[in-house]
């Protein structure tokens, strides 16, 4: 079943561009273009997803924000022009679920909802059971309660970090991912990033995955850009 994305922005171009890339996955997609009398609008297309810029004709995007948040904990990506961590910070205070900034790579912002919705229980192309507390992907399973990685007989325990991280890569599976990506994505709404000591932890992740899987490099490092973690499927 697809999953139903609002897009509010006033930029027809990326409108365009967002709806012929989302439709390949999947999604079904509802245009804005001004944030005047949105509310009304949003509940009636029932989004399980809205991508918010902020800078929006009519009402800004954090007003919006507000409005949302009064009504509804529909996950919300935020878009931004400016890259500010102020605005970033805010939106965030306000219930966003994410922040992405312009320009970007489409292929970025699905890594995002993926993850966020995710989070959320929304997840198109993952096996969620029990409200995301369980991901199977190639066979191994993330069970957030126990917080191990299991595969038939064999598992292993994973740290807060390590699990976080794991969470990011399996439900993003194929995908690569930025190493400051990555980190957003492990972190949610947490956005104070992790040190460089990241690479430390993939290192240590890496060998506990394959005691599970029984198999090398699920987790690749594609160098110059981040990690993607491989399925065995």
């Amino acid at each position: 079943m697809s999953k139903k994305v609002a897009i509010i922005d006033d930029d027809i171009k990326l409108q365009e561009l967002l709806k012929d890339y989302l439709k390949d996955y999947n999604y079904d997609i509802t245009s804005f273009f001004e944030g005047s009398d949105i509310l009304e609008k949003i509940n009636s297309a029932q989004p399980d997803i809205i991508i918010l810029d902020i800078m929006l004709p009519g009402k800004d995007g954090m007003e919006i924000l507000k409005d949302i948040r009064k009504e509804s904990s529909v996950p919300v990506i935020m878009l931004t022009a400016k890259g500010e961590d102020t605005d970033r910070i805010i939106g965030l205070e306000l219930g966003a679920d994410d922040y992405l900034s312009k320009p970007f790579n489409p292929r970025e912002l699905l890594a995002r909802m993926k993850a966020v919705m995710r989070r959320t229980g929304n997840s198109p192309d993952n096996k969620v059971v029990n409200k995301s507390s369980v991901i199977e992907t190639g066979g191994m399973i993330l069970d957030s309660a126990s917080m191990k990685l299991v595969k038939g007989n064999k598992s292993v325990e994973l740290s807060k970090t390590e699990y976080r991280l794991l969470e990011a890569l399996m439900g993003n599976h194929g995908i690569v991912i930025s190493r400051d990506e990555l980190m957003n994505l492990a972190r949610g709404r947490d956005f104070i990033a992790f040190e460089r000591s990241i690479d430390v932890h993939i290192s240590k992740l890496r060998t506990k995955v394959e005691s599970v899987s029984g198999k090398k490099e699920q987790i690749k490092t594609v160098w110059g850009t981040g990690y993607m973690f491989v399925s065995d499927k």
